[in-house]
């Protein structure tokens, strides 16, 4: 498949181009840094936008919701609009109109396709708890047929996609840098913190050796 994906009315970017991306080694890494997505759609002539978790394999993203929610007919009849996005800084500048903020985002459009096979449904949420949880998948309880039956996991081909990532300081116009006004970056991290232990966990049961690497560093 083509290392660069083509511009479309809905990619391409109209106002600051040069912070569009159309690559899929940068669409790809941001998506991989965000499990968190918010799904664009319309339902009843209503736009709606739900958020969920989403995870990449290969050239496909995936979600999944519950089987009788009212978004996955709506789904299955319509394109949506994934989105992803990072927030790493606020930046401060010497007015408020160039206020602004550094991020990553991604933006994926299609037509998104319901997998039903039952195994292979297992496999693909499989698929997410090990792209948060490293290894976590194998030590659960298989998933029964019933909760098989109400999880829905939808597909969406990463097609018609475009990233926009700003990394810059402050630009102000040329006559305010002489101001006395404090301009600059702060800097945005997501961090894992320490993990809490469910007060329910049987007593002598230690912290997974996956979960304590998440939180290394």
């Amino acid at each position: 498949m083509n290392d660069i994906l083509l511009k479309t009315e809905h990619t391409r970017l109209r106002r600051m181009r040069e912070r569009g991306y159309f690559d899929r080694e940068t669409v790809y890494s941001i998506l991989d840094a965000m499990p968190m997505c918010h799904i664009g759609y319309v339902l009843n002539d209503s736009p709606v936008v739900m958020p969920t978790f989403q995870w990449r394999e290969g050239d496909h993203v995936y979600w999944h919701a519950s089987s009788g929610g009212r978004g996955v007919k709506a789904w299955e009849d319509g394109p949506v609009c994934l989105t992803v996005s990072l927030l790493d800084g606020l930046v401060l500048a010497r007015s408020g109109l160039h206020h602004s903020a550094n991020y990553r985002s991604v933006m994926i459009f299609g037509q998104p396709a319901r997998i039903t096979e039952p195994d292979q449904k297992r496999a693909k949420l499989a698929g997410l708890i090990d792209t948060l949880y490293p290894g976590r998948s194998h030590t659960l309880h298989p998933m029964t047929e019933t909760e098989v039956k109400q999880t829905a996991v939808l597909s969406l081909p990463v097609e018609e996609a475009s990233a926009k990532i700003r990394t810059q300081g402050p630009v102000d116009d040329e006559e305010d840098y002489a101001l006395p006004i404090w301009a600059g970056i702060i800097p945005v991290q997501m961090q894992l913190m320490k993990p809490e232990p469910d007060p329910r966990n049987l007593k002598g049961l230690d912290t997974p050796e996956y979960v304590r690497n998440l939180t290394l560093g």
